[in-house]
């Protein structure tokens, strides 16, 4: 005590240095008990359980079921189920928040915007980003190849602001092209040939 009072700095900066390790000690404990240190949740299997009975088995498990997206398959049953993430069996901390994925109720209707008078490609690009995978491209005759001349749904022409299932399958007609030659040759055709005798 009495080499504390000679020097009181000395003194103060030791009672700082105990008063911050008592400080970060407890800091550790809270954020132990906080954060759940130790403790994990093995999360269940939710796949092909309906959205309601995957909120009750999450909660059971002291996890968070969130909705992430849904996507549409005929052959399953509307409003089950289709992934999870984390995967099943995985161990995470309790209130961890489990991301699903469900089967649509009915498919997904996109719009499809004008199309004809552009290039094959940019058409294409265009229908893939709206989610249409099936496209069936048609060769008609034109002097503009590859430029979008119709496109068709049900073999029906379609017009810009057409609303169809993601599903759909599109028909693109596109410009085959004529060659120089063609043309030449298309000339010809067209042309009357007069044969006169000559004596």
């Amino acid at each position: 005590m009495a080499f504390f009072k000679k020097h009181p700095i000395i003194a103060n900066l030791l009672y700082i240095v105990i008063t911050g390790i008592i400080i970060l000690w407890a800091t550790m404990i809270w954020l132990g008990w906080w954060t759940g240190h130790g403790e994990y949740r093995e999360v269940p299997d939710v796949k092909g359980l309906s959205y309601e009975q995957a909120l009750d088995e999450l909660a059971e498990a002291d996890l968070l079921a969130v909705l992430s997206d849904s996507i549409f398959n005929n052959a399953a049953k509307p409003g089950i189920v289709m992934e999870q993430m984390p995967k099943s069996n995985s161990s995470v901390k309790p209130g961890r928040a489990v991301y699903l994925t469900i089967n649509a109720y009915s498919q997904r209707i996109v719009t499809v915007p004008n199309l004809t008078d552009m290039s094959l490609r940019q058409a294409q690009s265009i229908i893939e980003g709206l989610g249409i995978k099936t496209i069936r491209v048609v060769e008609v005759p034109s002097e503009y190849k590859d430029l979008v001349l119709n496109v068709k749904y049900n073999g029906l022409p379609i017009s810009g602001g057409t609303r169809i299932p993601v599903s759909a399958a599109l028909t693109i007609e596109v410009g085959e092209g004529y060659s120089e030659a063609d043309s030449i040759n298309g000339d010809i055709d067209n042309q009357d040939i007069v044969i006169t005798d000559i004596e």
